[in-house]
């Protein structure tokens, strides 16, 4: 049996692995890489499928009559993306017959699970849930299963295609495309559905019956499902251009897992070595970076729960937010994802995570200043100006720093455990800010949001001075052969 060769990292934290100077020009230059466009394209298909089960799915079936509470509890379909760590695994280990042999690993399950998307939405399409709105729910579960497993297919891939050097160029192109696909498909799906109508739909109130569902308080508006087919059939399509890239990319270089002896063997290597390899590579360390990564977006998750409400008692119409916080809010995060790229590329990722940090707090004190100012569309669009481009900053920054404390042997997993516990923290402490601002007011909050992020720029200088010895990522398989 021919032995694997150890592959090593390096001995530095992610600090030093990004320390390498280059010029401007060379640094761009990583934007016009096959591999960097690829992940550009890839990117695009992971960020499709999220909002055509969440936020346009629950307009379309507002739009159908279906009550509130009932539409409450189906963004619960949206929970599939919080557990995918649990079925990563599988991912990383399990080969799908035909298409592992011909396509590699990571390759196949892509292709696997943008298949299942395709189908889901397809589902989703030809279903009136006026009529059949269990095998709605069937179909967005479909989809959110299907995304949530192209996300760790993806993730892995991602970062074993290209040296922690340019994991930051990759991020940051994953997400202008991730970016890119949630414009489409909230903005997009609306006008497609729009341009499908077939005629006029707007009446007065209470001039058509049962077939009318509530569109806002003053007005009605019935439901074409033939305009809605049209619109879920379009981004159905456009789930190929993820499907052709697939096909464009390259194969990474695979690894030979040694076989299981028995399902209990496999279970250790699949489930259990994966977060042992993490634990025994960062020793007490790994505590530090696990509560960095649970941390680090806690002042932008907690605060963005109350965003929408803020701007309602702010007296700002839903056109304006519309326009300021979804159209021109999504462009700026892009922006600050190529800024947060570049800059990790030329000074490393820790200092430009550190400096993700900063903002990200900072940013948060301007909506409080916003509170101050009432009604005033212009200082809107200079907050969230500046809160976006912190956050794309942040963002590319973070993604890069995940990427690089994964072992290469269980990326899918490592990786999938990391993103999946980086909401769990924020989300929690997110569920009281509603009573907080009741207590204490919008200002008070938005200062207090700030100020949770004071720990983390301490959590980040800390583990920018962590030191690990170099991880042979191979040396548990070449021992058993």
């Amino acid at each position: 049996m021919t032995t694997s060769h150890p592959v090593t990292t390096d001995s530095n934290s992610p600090l030093a692995t990004n320390t390498v100077k280059r010029s401007w020009a060379e640094t761009l230059k990583v934007y016009l890489e096959p591999p960097t466009l690829r992940m550009l394209l890839l990117g695009f298909a992971a960020g499709l499928p999220l909002l055509l089960v969440l936020g346009t799915l629950s307009f379309r079936l507002r739009e159908a009559g279906i009550d509130r509470t009932t539409i409450g509890f189906l963004s619960w379909v949206g929970l599939a993306y919080g557990f995918k760590w649990v079925w990563s695994p599988l991912v990383d280990r399990m080969p799908i017959p035909l298409l592992t042999p011909w396509l590699g690993r990571r390759r196949s399950w892509l292709l696997l699970s943008q298949m299942l998307i395709i189908a889901g939405l397809v589902g989703m399409a030809v279903t009136n849930p006026q009529n059949d709105l269990q095998s709605m729910v069937g179909f967005a579960v479909a989809v959110a299963f299907g995304s949530a497993t192209q996300d760790i297919a993806l993730d892995a891939y991602r970062i074993e295609s290209a040296d922690v050097d340019r994991q930051a160029a990759m991020a940051s192109a994953y997400m202008t495309g991730y970016r890119i696909a949630m414009i489409w498909a909230g903005a997009g799906v609306f006008w497609v559905a729009a341009f499908a109508e077939v005629a006029p739909v707007a009446v007065v109130a209470g001039a058509v019956g049962a077939a009318v569902s509530v569109a806002g308080e003053a007005a009605k508006v019935v439901y074409q499902h033939s305009a809605w087919q049209t619109a879920y059939l379009v981004m159905a399509a456009s789930m190929l251009l993820g499907v052709i890239t697939v096909f464009w990319s390259p194969k990474p270089a695979e690894r030979a897992f040694v076989p299981a002896k028995n399902a209990a063997d496999w279970l250790k290597g699949a489930l259990i070595e994966p977060f042992a390899d993490f634990i025994r590579r960062y020793k007490w360390h790994a505590a530090l970076i696990l509560a960095l990564i649970a941390t680090y977006r806690i002042s932008d998750v907690v605060m963005g729960i109350m965003a929408n409400p803020f701007y309602v008692d702010m007296g700002y119409s839903k056109l304006e937010v519309a326009n300021v916080t979804k159209v021109f809010g999504v462009i700026m995060t892009l922006v600050g994802a190529f800024i947060g790229g570049v800059l990790s590329m030329r000074f490393g990722v820790m200092r430009i995570l550190m400096l993700g940090a900063v903002l990200s707090a900072v940013s948060n004190l301007l909506f409080a200043w916003l509170g101050g100012r009432g009604h005033d569309v212009n200082a809107l669009v200079w907050v969230i100006s500046a809160d976006n481009l912190s956050s794309g900053i942040a963002s590319a920054a973070f993604i890069a720093y995940l990427s690089s404390l994964t072992n290469i042997n269980y990326s899918a997993t490592q990786y999938a455990l990391f993103s999946s516990m980086m909401l769990l923290l924020p989300k929690f402490l997110a569920g009281y800010s509603g009573k907080y601002v009741d207590a204490f007011g919008y200002t008070d909050f938005f200062t207090a949001t700030a100020m949770l992020g004071i720990p983390v720029l301490l959590l980040v200088y800390l583990a920018s001075r962590i030191k690990t010895p170099a991880a042979t990522v191979d040396s548990e398989i070449d021992a058993q052969i």
